[in-house]
């Protein structure tokens, strides 16, 4: 088999975060010799969830058994899935935007057993959808755990317990028409429904001004897809979750927009 070099589109601190979180585990456990030392391990995780290589391509590019590939990806996301924070901790910083932009995203899977929860009849494919938010300028704060596909974007907020956190903070956030009768602080763009089939040129003008400011949203969106790791999950759903926690730990990391 050929290997060759290759580029991970992250930052040297991001690298060094996760090499010493690799390190802290091993030093607090008296781990035995491992054939990567923490930075390659990292380098290893890293290539994983940022390039989303496979196990193959990652055991030979480093020199190890695509078991022993596996074991070191899952053991680094486990160690960032601990530090992302849940909805309580991210809270903290949300309070302090001016707004909030609330939307969820589908992250496809391949077809499973019971693959009837999975499926998402807006997308027409399966996946595990995932909610988040994104604050002013279209940078991404938190992003949720993950629900089967078939759970609608309002069902997942309430879930999660989104718009109660944004309403007891007070924190003005624009949804799409999918959080319709939410209430609380979310603001949705008006609907044309049986009682009012026209909308009034006010309501289009503030439909269109929703609209743009939504349009940042989607920025938080793609910032999470850049890891390539999302662009199909080929692992159980339910390890979704903690691949999504990890991914937003790093994205701590690599940004300063916000204090650790």
């Amino acid at each position: 088999m050929l290997s060759y070099p290759a580029t991970i589109p992250l930052s040297s601190r991001t690298l060094n975060d996760l090499a010493h979180r690799i390190r802290q585990h091993r030093n607090q456990h008296r781990s035995r010799w491992r054939r990567l030392d923490p930075g390659r391990q990292a380098l290893l995780a890293l290539a994983h969830l940022r390039n989303g290589d496979t196990y193959t391509r990652l055991a030979a590019g480093f020199e190890v058994g695509v078991a022993t590939a596996w074991r070191y990806v899952q053991e680094a996301i486990a160690l960032l899935a601990v530090a992302a924070g849940d909805l309580s901790t991210a809270m903290a910083r949300i309070r302090t935007l001016a707004y909030a932009i609330l939307d969820g995203t589908l992250i496809p899977i391949d077809r499973v057993a019971d693959q009837r929860p999975y499926y998402s009849g807006k997308h027409r494919r399966h996946g595990v959808n995932v909610q988040v938010i994104a604050d002013a300028a279209g940078r991404l704060v938190w992003a949720s755990p993950a629900l089967p596909g078939v759970t609608h974007d309002l069902t997942a907020a309430r879930t999660h317990g989104i718009i109660d956190a944004l309403s007891s903070a007070g924190v003005m956030t624009f949804a799409d028409k999918g959080y319709q009768g939410a209430g609380g602080t979310l603001r949705t763009p008006f609907k044309r429904h049986r009682r009012r089939p026209k909308l009034s040129r006010r309501q289009k003008a503030v439909n269109k001004t929703h609209a743009k400011i939504r349009a940042c949203g989607e920025r938080a969106i793609a910032t999470l897809k850049t890891w390539k790791i999302l662009a199909k999950l080929r692992c159980c759903p339910r390890r979704a979750t903690m691949i999504v926690q990890a991914i937003l730990a790093l994205h701590r990391v690599e940004t300063s927009h916000y204090p650790r």
